[in-house]
């Protein structure tokens, strides 16, 4: 361990316990000493992504949450009212934070972990709302010059996910996009990916703050779901991008249903003849989040073609291979300012994290409004 690091550092964990309590609190654990190939990574920005969530607060009522300790030690509990549901993980202290950026302080002794020394890098390993984070060397993003560890906490969810909702496009053969929740930094990434690859792409919001923003950044299709018209409009829209796959951050609801049908409507616009079977053409929905915990209700008036899933980054890039996967964070990192560049509403430290006024704002997943975390 090179002698300017500390022994100890802060780690934020979460745990689930058996009484049906969530206990959320921030941990001394040993700075790790890397591997032959790995690096030990100061973490100077994390995100707070939905993702993240799940494993942070699980299904926790933090409306009903209580704060103990010190300003420097804030220890957080709040009710679960179904803890065996999180049977897998009860009574066991979890790191949480999917992706992060940071210099690289400490290098193992291969060549390729040495060559990082210094670098700035975007890492995606689980464990990132600690101080020190130790990752294997080919984990690591080498941010471009110039770029700052805030540039890169978001370097691989947002960007990925974007990246890999155009590729399981082009896979399946569709040749336009459906997105909602489509004002996040994830859309705001989606529109300007599918602006410079030429790809068509209708946005559905909830808010007419959220269509302007869509709007001034160059969206052609912004859409409101909250619209008294905004069936019609769907059609329209559906009609001039030919779209038949959306990607559904909301979950719950009829939203899903409505793309659904409003494929169906755009398809049998030009239909040569009538079939009670609906179109031919395949129409797919793809749900990624869960924005609205509530059933999903689907009114089956979109023929049989059609098909709805779940999609996530995970899962995707564990069948897309190895050459894809490299040339996909090859462009996240050249266009990491630009096309995939991230925006903050709120930055705070890991004792902040826990603290009522932040936790009861970034437990709403609120669309636009996103966390950074400086450990």
């Amino acid at each position: 361990m090179a002698a300017d690091l500390p022994e100890k550092a802060l780690e934020l964990r979460s745990l689930v316990m058996s009484a049906g309590t969530l206990e959320l609190s921030l941990h001394d654990v040993d700075v790790p000493t890397p591997k032959d190939n790995e690096v030990l990574v100061r973490i100077e920005a994390a995100p707070i992504n939905p993702s993240d969530l799940g494993l942070l607060v699980a299904g926790a009522d933090m409306t009903k949450a209580t704060v103990t300790g010190t300003d420097e030690r804030p220890v957080v509990t709040a009710p679960i009212e179904t803890p065996r549901a999180f049977k897998a993980r009860l009574d066991q202290s979890l790191p949480v934070g999917n992706e992060g950026a940071g210099t690289v302080v400490a290098a193992g002794s291969s060549d390729k972990a040495q060559a990082l020394l210094g670098k700035t890098v975007g890492i995606a390993g689980g464990a990132m709302y600690s101080q020190y984070r130790a990752v294997d060397a080919r984990a690591c993003l080498v941010l471009p010059d110039g770029a700052s560890a805030k540039d890169g906490a978001s370097s691989f969810v947002n960007p990925l996910t974007a990246l890999g909702m155009t590729e399981t496009m082009r896979r399946e053969g569709h040749s336009a996009l459906v997105h909602t929740a489509a004002a996040s930094n994830l859309g705001q990434m989606l529109v300007k990916l599918c602006q410079k690859d030429d790809i068509p792409l209708v946005n559905i919001v909830r808010k007419p703050e959220q269509e302007d923003l869509l709007r001034q950044i160059g969206a052609a299709h912004v859409l409101n779901s909250a619209s008294p018209t905004f069936e019609q409009d769907l059609v329209e829209a559906l009609k001039e991008t030919k779209a038949t796959l959306a990607f559904d951050a909301t979950g719950g609801g009829i939203l899903v249903s409505q793309i659904l049908n409003g494929m169906e409507e755009a398809a049998n616009a030009t239909a040569a003849a009538y079939s009670r079977y609906g179109s031919t053409v395949h129409k797919q929905a793809y749900i990624y989040g869960a924005l609205d915990t509530s059933p999903t209700i689907l009114s089956r008036n979109f023929g049989m073609a059609w098909g709805i899933g779940g999609w996530l980054l995970t899962p995707f890039l564990a069948t897309a291979g190895a050459d894809t996967i490299g040339r996909l964070r090859a462009r996240v990192a050249e266009e990491l300012t630009t096309t995939f560049a991230s925006s903050y509403t709120r930055e705070v430290t890991l004792a902040g994290m826990l603290q009522p006024d932040a936790f009861n704002a970034y437990v709403k997943r609120a669309t636009g409004e996103k966390f950074l975390v400086t450990p």
